[in-house]
């Protein structure tokens, strides 16, 4: 009998050696290395029964869709997509456990499933899916985790009862296969993409080769059947999609469900989209029933706000096309470590470590015997720059125990010379801030000149230093 030959491989990156490694040489991640056994080279079947080589065409003859997106009938949703789902098209959904991704699935194919027309017109001749032809809409949703029984309880929950959803629990890629060439849908969900294995390899569900097979399968039967298809991923402990990395690349979108699991409020958000920006995030709350849109994220946010307490500001952060204001705390207490603490959440930590190094060197404010603690309430991360001015001003309010300006949205960069540069479409947040009743907002002097001359509710304040900001918020605050 011939001796079973193995491979261990890198179930972050991929990697493959031929000897176990504590280290993986090339993600550097430890502990990572799986051992999968080593089969002969068989010709896999695809989707479809045989392979059909495509023939190489003139762009300008190719024939164009008729329309372009389904919407979902979540607004949140569609505005992180781009406008809507594409035909044709493969989305990746990660998170933590417990977020809510099966939950927004589950309530965006129900949604999509009582569409009658899609978004934009109807498919080309041809490309009409669905048994039974029309503009049904069909979705196939495939449960790698839970019974078709449990499945049902979660949609009763939800108000899931369309007749055009169905459900099948399956973890055979072929037999998956064959229940999206009976039932024709024009919309499928696997969940979860880890459970999901073909028979042909011999490694477990979830590891790097099948993962890998089957994202690449169904990315095939996607743009061949022109479905739609949604992926369900876990994250490890990093926060990364569990798997290869080659399966976040193989994919048109990837979307990012966020938030603390005890938290009602989530944050979805795109990190790749062939078909859309990646800059939109959508808010969602979770309550009993589902996932609801939040329509004024703004609101919500600056809902249990402390007006009287040193340490807070109200800054305007921009996602994609939407502005919204968003609640800075800091607090500043004396160190009873040799080193200390700077903790935070929700900016970035060596933005805020080179912040207060302005703050020391350029206002005098010695922070080396502090701690300090900076967080994003509601749960947000941002990554522009326009929160600096708002993170110092929130610092040194805390250090000196004085309340900031409850009347003020602070907007604008620091520089490493302590002077408050310029922003993106100013006009935007500060309508935002207008809209949201505050009487004042700061922004750079330089700001000014791209403000268009209107009559406006709210007092418009440019500066020039940190310094200046700071005396004007903090010391002369109202």
């Amino acid at each position: 009998m011939p001796k079973t030959k193995t491979k261990f491989v890198c179930q972050t990156c991929g990697f493959e050696t031929q000897k176990w490694l504590g280290k993986c040489p090339s993600c550097s991640d430890w502990n990572t290395l799986a051992e999968e056994i080593i089969r002969p080279e068989t010709r896999v079947r695809r989707s479809g029964g045989t392979l059909e080589k495509n023939e190489p065409e003139r762009l300008t003859e190719v024939e164009s869709l008729e329309f372009q997106r389904w919407q979902t009938g979540l607004t949140e949703l569609d505005r992180v997509l781009g406008g809507g789902v594409v035909p044709g098209s493969l989305i990746l959904i990660g998170g933590d456990p417990g977020i809510g991704k099966s939950t927004l699935v589950l309530q965006t194919t129900e949604r999509l499933a009582k569409s009658a027309t899609p978004h934009g017109g109807s498919l080309p001749a041809g490309r009409q899916a669905g048994a039974s032809g029309g503009n049904e809409i069909r979705i196939l949703y495939v449960s790698g985790e839970e019974s078709p029984e449990q499945t049902k309880m979660r949609a009763e929950r939800l108000g899931a009862t369309s007749p055009n959803l169905f459900i099948v629990s399956e973890t055979n890629l072929e037999n998956i296969i064959e229940d999206i060439e009976k039932i024709q849908p024009k919309v499928a969900v696997i969940d979860s993409i880890q459970t999901i294995y073909r028979s042909e390899l011999a490694s477990a569900p979830g590891s790097v080769g099948q993962v890998r097979e089957c994202g690449a399968e169904l990315l095939r039967l996607s743009k061949s059947k022109n479905i739609a298809i949604f992926l369900i991923g876990h994250v490890t402990k990093e926060g990364a999609i569990a798997g290869p990395r080659t399966l976040e690349h193989m994919v048109d979108t990837v979307l990012y469900f966020e938030g603390e699991r005890h938290h009602t409020y989530r944050i979805l958000r795109a990190v790749k989209n062939r078909f859309g920006s990646t800059n939109e995030i959508g808010v969602f709350e979770m309550r009993e029933n589902g996932l609801q849109e939040v329509e004024n994220p703004s609101e919500i946010f600056l809902l249990e706000r402390a007006k009287s307490v040193g340490g807070s500001v109200v800054i305007c952060a921009l996602e994609g096309t939407r502005p919204i204001l968003l609640e800075l705390q800091a607090l500043v207490s004396p160190t009873s470590y040799t080193i200390p603490q700077r903790v935070t959440t929700g900016i970035d930590y060596r933005r805020l470590s080179m912040l207060l190094a302005v703050l020391e060197r350029r206002v005098g404010l010695h922070l080396g015997n502090q701690d300090v603690f900076v967080n994003v309430a509601g749960g947000i991360k941002i990554e522009e720059p326009a929160a600096d001015l708002g993170t110092l001003i929130a610092v040194a309010s805390a250090y000196k125990d004085k309340p900031a300006d409850v009347n003020a949205v602070i907007i604008g960069e620091v520089g490493l010379g302590g002077e408050v540069r310029a922003v993106n479409q100013i006009e935007k947040r500060i309508k935002e801030a207008e809209k949201m009743g505050f009487k004042r907002c700061l922004v750079s002097e330089n700001n000014l000149k791209g403000i268009s001359e209107r009559k406006t509710k709210i007092e418009v304040i440019g500066i020039k230093t940190v310094k200046e900001a700071l005396e004007f918020v903090i010391n002369a605050g109202r």
